[in-house]
C-alpha cells in the first residue's frame, strides 16, 4: 500500500470568544492556513487534488460549504475541489484520515485536510437553535432514538459528569489537571515551541500569534471558586475545554508525490483507527479506540513517545490515562491542552495534529499518537511516526 506523509501541519493561535479574531469571517481564517500550507511547502497550488475541511456548526457564515469558501477565498486556483464534513470534534481529525486513505489508497497524491470554526461568529449549537426558534421540525433525535437510548437529548456536559462518577475523579483532581494543562501551555509559549506551528494574522491593533485562553496565573484556589455548571456537579467552566476560535490544516502526500515536488515529509502516518460506542456517556470512546488502534498496528504504549488527548473536559484524559495500560503522564499533551488553548471545534482535530507533529521534533520523539472523544460516542486515533 502507498504510504502517506504529513509535509506540513499548520494552526492559527487559538482567539477566545469575542477576542482577536472576532473580525475573521471563517472562511478567511481557514484560506489563510491554506495559503500558509501552500506557501511554506512551496508546492504548486495547482497540484492539489481535493481539500477537505472539518466544520460542526455548519450554519450562517459557515454554511453553503465553507470548505469550497475557503479554497474560493484563498490564493488556490478556483480548479481546486473541496469537501465538508461533520464529525463533531473530530471532524478535521477525519478528514486528515480522509486524505490520508485517498493518497494510500493511490487515488490521489497531494490532500488539504483542515477545519475552521468560528466559535465567535457561529456559536456553538447554533444550527439546531435556530431551526427549532423558527419552528422547523423537533430536532436531531427522532423518538425512536430518544426511546431507544432513554434519553430526551445527548448532552457532552450530562456525558462529562457520567465520566467522573464512572471513573472515580473528585472536583479537585479535576481542577488540578486543568491548571496543569495552563502551565505546561504557558511554559512552551515562552519557549517558542509554537512558533513553528502558528500562522499569525493581522488583527486589529497588530498581529494575533498567540493563544489568547491561557492563563500563567492559575491556581486550583482559584479554580475552586468556579460554579459547575450543573447543580452538584464537578464539571466548571475550568476544567472544561474554551469556546475558540481558529483554523488549521494540514499537508498530505504520496511518496511519488515527495519526489515530484521535491517535499521533505515531516511525519507518516502509521495508523488510522475510528471506533463508536454508548452515545450517552459518549466522552470515553478514546479509550475503546486507542486499544483498537494499538492492536491494529501492533505497537504498545511504550513505543509510542508523545499523546494528544483532546481536553474537552478534564476527565476525558485523566481517564484514558487511567485506563490505558501503559500510559505514561508526562508523556501526555505536553505543551498544554484545550483547557488552556482552546478547542475549536472542527478545527481541533488537524490543530492537535499540527501540535503533535512539531513537538516530536522538539522532543526527539520517533511515535505520536492523538485521539479525542466526538458527539455520538464516536472516537479516531491516528499514530504517526516523525520522519
Amino acid at each position: 500500500m502507498t504510504q502517506a506523509y504529513i509535509v506540513d501541519a499548520l494552526r492559527t493561535a487559538g482567539g477566545r470568544r469575542g477576542g482577536a479574531l472576532k473580525d475573521w469571517h471563517p472562511a478567511d481564517l481557514g484560506a489563510a492556513v491554506l495559503d500558509a500550507l501552500v506557501g511554506q511547502s512551496g508546492i504548486d497550488p495547482a497540484a492539489i487534488e481535493d481539500v477537505i475541511v472539518g466544520c460542526v456548526s455548519q450554519a450562517g457564515e459557515q454554511s453553503f460549504h465553507v470548505g469550497r469558501n475557503m479554497v474560493l477565498a484563498s490564493s488556490l486556483p478556483d480548479s481546486v475541489p473541496a469537501v465538508t464534513i461533520d464529525r463533531q470534534c473530530g471532524s478535521s481529525q477525519q478528514a486528515l484520515h480522509f486524505a490520508a486513505q485517498a493518497v494510500m489508497s493511490g487515488t490521489q497524491d497531494v490532500v488539504i485536510a483542515a477545519g475552521v470554526e468560528s466559535m465567535t461568529r457561529v456559536p456553538m449549537g447554533i444550527p439546531t437553535i435556530l431551526a427549532m426558534q423558527a419552528g422547523i421540525g423537533t430536532g436531531p433525535w427522532s423518538d425512536a432514538i430518544k426511546n431507544r437510548y432513554n434519553v430526551v437529548e445527548f448532552s457532552q456536559f450530562t456525558g462529562a459528569e457520567m465520566m467522573v462518577d464512572k471513573y472515580g475523579f473528585d472536583r479537585a483532581t479535576l481542577d488540578a489537571f486543568a491548571v496543569e494543562s495552563h502551565r505546561k501551555a504557558a511554559a512552551a509559549t515562552d519557549s517558542g515551541a509554537f512558533e513553528a506551528e502558528i500562522v499569525p494574522l493581522a488583527v486589529e491593533g497588530g498581529v494575533h500569534d498567540g493563544d489568547e485562553g491561557i492563563r500563567p496565573n492559575a491556581s486550583a484556589e482559584g479554580l475552586a471558586a468556579l460554579k459547575t455548571i450543573a447543580p452538584e456537579g464537578r464539571i466548571t467552566a475550568g476544567n472544561a475545554s474554551q469556546i475558540c476560535d481558529g483554523a488549521s490544516g494540514v499537508l498530505v502526500v504520496s511518496e511519488a508525490a515527495l519526489k515530484l515536488h521535491g517535499l521533505t515529509p515531516l511525519a507518516r502516518i502509521d495508523n488510522l483507527t475510528v471506533t463508536a460506542g454508548d452515545p450517552v456517556i459518549m466522552l470515553d470512546e478514546p479509550i475503546n479506540a486507542t486499544r483498537r488502534a494499538l492492536a491494529r498496528s501492533g505497537r504498545h504504549m511504550d513505543e509510542i513517545d508523545l499523546y494528544e488527548v483532546n481536553e474537552a473536559f478534564a476527565p476525558v484524559p485523566l481517564a484514558w490515562l487511567q485506563q490505558v495500560d501503559g500510559a505514561n503522564p508526562a508523556r501526555l499533551n505536553v505543551h498544554g491542552g484545550a483547557i488552556a488553548l482552546g478547542h475549536p471545534l472542527g478545527a481541533s482535530g488537524t490543530k492537535l495534529m499540527a501540535t503533535l507533529v512539531h513537538a516530536l521534533h522538539a522532543h526527539g520523539g520517533r511515535f505520536g499518537l492523538q485521539t479525542m472523544c466526538e458527539g455520538g460516542g464516536i472516537a479516531n486515533v491516528t499514530i504517526i511516526e516523525r520522519m
